[in-house]
């Protein structure tokens, strides 16, 4: 009888027992404290809410659609730091009911749907800065130049405030890469300024845009990009699951290792599966908390799944898939590539 202990984001342990060489789970702890960063976070939303309000305000006066994009632009930094806020609120709440993870996903439906609406703002304000170039109207270059120099130091402060955060939630990491590419924008913009008041080129506001616009869309669409890799369950970026595979049943007395998940339950937290066989004489117990160590210290993946066996019980008990010779020894639909020692297909 095998004793382990689970421990879900430190809200309780319970201990129970399982007859054979069931699966364990090593320690983890997820989450970031939302205590610690709300305030932050909420400075920052502070100082850009109110400077956008602002700009707004004077992109009309002036006639200036840089300064407007801008705006727009700050409209979507300030929605990703109120989703932030909201999904590290509802993250923090435990697991229990049909919610086996709780809701530590929030921060991933927020990541995306600041990027989508980052695309769909970038495709309007490229259709206008396109008008604007085939028909200019005309700009105060001055009030351009100097609201764009107010919004370089109020992104500057913004973005230091963010940068105090937790940035592992892909949420905040979000909102702090928004912010710090409308700095770029509102330094583009500055520029357009200064040249439609030296030189009277009123082009430059819509060419400022479109910088705007390339800013915008290579954000969205890396907060889609991360944030859909998510929910496809794939394996976090930085990690190769064949590798993984391979490093796995290369340790003695491990024989085969399949049905290999690796997946990212919310930023900076992987979790990992896997059915591992083992020689005939090996400790099952002793070979998991080996491999849990071995995941944790290597590849950081400490919320693993591990269901260990001796290859001679499997072999006996179940046999090979559909009694073909080359088939999995245990499970009739196997998910992914068998790993087993010497060269093997992935």
């Amino acid at each position: 009888m095998s004793r382990h202990v689970h421990d879900h984001d430190g809200a309780h342990g319970d201990a129970h027992g399982d007859s054979g060489h069931g699966h364990g789970h090593g320690g983890h702890g997820h989450g970031v404290d939302p205590d610690a960063d709300r305030r932050w976070l909420a400075i920052a939303l502070a100082l850009i809410g109110g400077f956008m309000a602002v700009e707004v305000v004077i992109g009309v006066m002036a006639h200036s659609l840089a300064l407007i994009s801008d705006a727009a632009h700050m409209l979507t930094d300030a929605v990703s730091i109120v989703l932030a806020l909201i999904a590290m609120r509802l993250a923090a709440r435990p697991a229990r009911g049909g919610f086996t993870y709780g809701l530590k996903r929030a921060e991933i439906l927020s990541a995306q749907a600041n990027g989508l609406t980052l695309l769909l703002l970038a495709l309007w304000l490229a259709y206008e800065a396109v008008r604007r170039l085939l028909d200019p109207p005309p700009v105060e270059g001055g009030l351009v130049l100097v609201t764009a120099l107010a919004g370089i130091v109020v992104n500057v402060g913004a973005a230091w405030c963010i940068s105090r955060a937790n940035r592992s939630s892909l949420a905040v990491e979000g909102a702090y890469q928004h912010i710090l590419n409308d700095l770029f924008a509102f330094i583009g913009t500055a520029v357009s300024g200064l040249i439609v008041l030296t030189t009277g080129f009123v082009q430059a506001d819509a060419i400022a845009t479109l910088v705007v616009v390339v800013l915008m869309v290579k954000a969205g669409y890396g907060l889609v990009r991360e944030s859909g890799r998510i929910f496809l369950e794939a394996a976090p970026a930085h990690v190769d699951p064949d590798a993984v595979g391979d490093r796995l049943v290369g340790h003695v007395p491990v024989t085969e290792v399949h049905d290999l998940h690796i997946w990212t339950i919310t930023s900076g937290q992987a979790a990992l599966s896997a059915h591992v066989l083992v020689e005939p004489a090996g400790d099952c117990h002793a070979v998991r908390r080996e491999l849990e160590l071995l995941l944790a210290k290597e590849y950081g993946i400490t919320h693993t799944t591990l269901q260990v066996d001796h290859v001679q019980d499997a072999l006996l008990s179940v046999g090979r898939a559909g009694g073909e010779p080359g088939g999995d020894p245990h499970c009739a639909d196997a998910h992914g590539p068998v790993h087993r020692e010497g060269p093997h297909a992935h």
